[in-house]
């Protein structure tokens, strides 16, 4: 059989037309960019993860090492995207220790996709793939369903069009390192304060043909302050309007009440004894 299925299609209709609610997307919320400058790559994330409505982790790490030149941003379903990075990077160390040369950014960037694809999307991994190698400085998105781009600047996940104004305002060719930090710091304060999927602080990774340097909670605008004042009220401050006292003899107008020694003793069956 070749060609597209709908055979599921038609299965969900049968499910809905008997009462079975219809399958809802899973909903997730991230804001990560990476941006290409004159001398190496920068990606960076918020520290955000949420579960439903529940901001369930306010300083998640959500830039994954593969390689020493080579990281990953990832937005999308948390363990999807933590252990997909896992595995990439595993098989990739072992390509680099068959072959003897440094990992090639599109290997792990091919490796990913064809990974998320043989998964039709249900491996929900989001990842914006960075690094320098050999051939020079690569930037590429790749979605969940095994879909890739290479541009000079993108952004992902649910603050994406938020961080993308920022980009296309202020993005310039041939920016410096602390340009393009900058740049990309904005743009992710950006999806902070303006996606309520994301949140919290900002974390940076600056790659280069050196080195890697990770700059974890590069910015934290989210600072818990202290309260302005002492909100613990002596006893009697609120004005108590109606109070009701239920005795315990009254609780049989309510509840049954059964008094303690109330059970009756129950008889245990006895065993039948072989006196032969």
């Amino acid at each position: 059989m070749v060609g597209f299925d709908f055979s599921n299609h038609d299965r969900n209709l049968a499910l809905h037309a008997k009462g079975v609610p219809l399958p809802k997307a899973t909903s997730t919320g991230t804001t990560i960019v990476g941006c290409i400058f004159d001398g190496g790559v920068v990606i960076a994330a918020d520290t955000r993860a949420t579960s439903g409505p529940i901001v369930a982790d306010k300083n998640c790490e959500k830039l994954h090492y593969i390689a020493p030149q080579i990281w990953c941003a990832g937005a999308g379903t948390a363990a999807d995207t933590e252990f997909t990075t896992a595995l990439i990077s595993s098989n990739l160390e072992l390509h680099a220790l068959s072959t003897g040369r440094k990992p090639r950014v599109v290997t792990c960037m091919t490796m990913l996709k064809q990974h998320l694809f043989r998964y039709q999307g249900y491996v929900g991994a989001y990842l914006v793939v960075a690094g320098c190698d050999p051939t020079g400085t690569h930037l590429f998105t790749v979605h969940a369903h095994g879909s890739t781009d290479k541009l000079p600047y993108v952004t992902m996940g649910s603050g994406s069009l938020a961080a993308m104004s920022v980009f296309e305002s202020q993005w310039k060719p041939q920016l410096t390192r602390d340009e393009a930090v900058k740049l990309c710091a904005d743009a992710i304060q950006s999806g902070i304060f303006n996606d309520l999927g994301s949140g919290s602080n900002v974390d940076v990774c600056v790659i280069t043909n050196e080195k890697a340097t990770l700059l974890r909670n590069y910015i934290t605008p989210n600072v818990r302050e202290e309260k302005l004042r002492d909100y613990r009220f002596p006893r009697g401050t609120t004005a108590v309007l109606n109070e009701k006292v239920i005795k315990r003899e009254d609780l049989s107008k309510y509840v049954t009440v059964h008094e303690i020694g109330d059970e009756q003793p129950t008889t245990a069956e006895t065993m039948d004894v072989d006196t032969t």
